[in-house]
C-alpha cells in the first residue's frame, strides 16, 4: 500500500502564500519571477534535512539504472566521469573539490518524488526531475548557465553561490564541461539547509561547497527544443496516419536531366506534410504521448496483489496529463468525455483518487485503471 495523503497535502495551492516561495503565492511567483528574475528564499523549507544520507546517495549512484556523474577540479583542470560508480571508484570523502551528481532521484526514491510535488504549480509538462549534488569542501561544477529554470535547495552543509546576468556566453575550450570563459558575478549568497535560490534560464551561476558533506537539491524543468519536438511529433503522427495516395505525373515530359528531382514531387511532398499537420486531433495525441513518454532507464514493477476497486495513487514514475479531449499516460492516449474524463483529469492533477471516486467510476474507467494497475502504473493506496 502507498499513502496518497502525503502527495495531495504537499501540493502547493496556487493562491496561498507559502514559505517555499518566500511568502509569495505561486500565482505571484509565476507573474513576478518565472523566467524573469532570480529569487533568494531563506528557509523555504524550515528545518529541512536530507532525504537520503551520504551512504544512501552513494549506493544509488552505484546502480546501473541511475544516471550519475563525478566532477573533479584538479590543478590540471576539470575531470568528468559517468557512472555507475562502485564505492571504491569514488574519490575519498576527505579529498577536496569533487562532486557527485545523481539525476532523476525522484524516480527512484518516494520521498524525493513527494518533494518534487511541491513545485507542481508549474505544469507537469514542464517539470522534469530532482537532481542531488553531493560535494566535498570546495566542490562545484564551475561557472555555467542552464537553458532551463532551476530551484537550488540546500539540504546539508553550506554552499556559496555567485550569480549574474551573463552577456558573454562563450565557453572554455577543451573542457569536458560547459564552463563560462568570462564569468562576471553580480551577487553572492551563502545558502544554509532549508534555503533556496531560484534562477531563470541563462542566468549564470557558480556554486562552491563551503563545508564538507555539502548537499544541494536541484529542481529542473523540461525545455523542449522546437525543431526536435516538431521532428518527434511528425514522426509519431506519420506512424499513425493513413493516407495511401500515390504520386502521379501524367504530364511529366521527357528530360535530359534525369538526376533532377521533379517540381511535382516536391509539391506532392509539401501537400502531404500540410495535410498531416492539418489533422489537429492527431497532433494533440502525438504531443500528449511525447510529453508523457517515460524517462529512459525507467521500468515498472508488476503488482504483488490482485486488482480490486479501491483508492489508487499513481506510481512515482508515471507521467499522466490531459487536454480538453484526451487523457495521456506513459506515452499512450485515450479519447475521453463526460464523467470518465473528469475522473481521469482529477487523477492526473491530484495523482490519486479516493475509494469513493473509484467505486463510482464507470465499468470502462475501472477496467482501464485495472490495466494500469497490472502494468504497475498505479497502485492501491491507503
Amino acid at each position: 500500500m502507498i499513502s496518497s495523503t502525503t502527495l495531495s497535502s504537499l501540493t502547493t495551492p496556487i493562491d496561498q502564500a507559502t514559505p517555499l516561495l518566500g511568502g509569495l503565492t505561486p500565482q505571484q511567483f509565476m507573474r513576478r519571477h518565472w523566467q524573469k528574475k532570480p529569487l533568494l528564499i531563506r528557509q523555504a523549507i524550515p528545518g529541512f534535512a536530507p532525504l537520503l544520507d551520504r551512504a544512501a546517495l552513494f549506493e544509488l549512484a552505484s546502480q546501473e539504472a541511475v544516471e550519475s556523474r563525478v566532477i573533479e577540479h584538479r590543478a590540471k583542470g576539470w575531470k568528468l566521469r559517468h557512472g555507475p560508480f562502485a564505492r571504491k571508484a569514488l574519490p575519498p570523502i576527505s579529498r577536496p573539490a569533487w562532486t557527485l551528481l545523481v539525476q532523476s532521484v525522484d524516480t527512484h526514491v518516494q520521498s524525493a518524488h513527494e518533494l518534487l510535488q511541491r513545485f507542481r504549480f508549474v505544469p507537469d509538462a514542464r517539470l522534469d526531475d530532482l537532481m542531488i549534488s553531493w560535494a566535498s569542501q570546495g566542490g562545484g561544477v564551475g561557472p555555467h548557465y542552464d537553458s532551463y529554470d532551476v530551484f537550488l535547495l540546500q539540504a546539508s552543509g553550506q554552499r556559496r553561490w555567485r550569480t549574474g546576468r551573463q552577456k558573454d556566453l562563450s565557453l572554455q575550450p577543451d573542457v569536458p564541461l560547459k564552463i563560462l570563459s568570462h564569468f562576471e558575478p553580480e551577487e553572492e549568497f551563502v545558502l544554509n539547509p532549508g534555503d533556496m535560490l531560484y534562477l531563470p534560464p541563462k542566468w549564470a551561476h557558480d556554486g562552491i561547497a563551503e563545508t564538507a558533506d555539502c548537499m544541494t537539491y536541484s529542481v529542473g524543468f523540461r525545455v523542449p527544443q522546437r525543431g526536435g519536438l516538431a521532428g518527434e511529433l511528425v514522426q509519431r503522427m506519420a506512424e499513425a496516419w493513413e493516407d495511401e495516395t500515390l504520386y502521379r505525373d501524367p504530364k511529366q515530359a521527357a528530360t535530359n536531366q534525369p538526376g533532377a528531382i521533379p517540381e511535382g514531387l516536391i509539391d506532392f511532398s509539401v501537400d502531404g506534410l500540410l495535410r498531416l499537420l492539418a489533422d489537429r486531433q492527431s497532433l494533440a495525441c502525438a504531443l500528449g504521448e511525447v510529453m508523457t513518454d517515460p524517462k529512459p532507464r525507467v521500468w515498472f514493477e508488476e503488482p504483488t496483489q490482485p486488482w480490486s476497486v479501491g483508492a489508487v495513487v499513481l506510481d512515482r514514475r508515471t507521467r499522466m496529463m490531459h487536454d480538453p479531449h484526451h487523457i495521456f499516460i506513459n506515452g499512450e492516449s485515450f479519447l475521453a468525455g463526460g464523467a470518465d474524463a473528469r475522473l481521469m483529469r482529477e487523477l492526473a492533477d491530484r495523482r490519486n483518487l479516493s475509494y469513493q471516486r473509484v467505486s463510482k467510476a464507470s465499468t470502462d474507467a475501472q477496467a482501464l485503471m485495472a490495466q494500469w494497475f497490472e502494468a504497475g502504473w498505479l497502485h492501491h493506496s491507503d
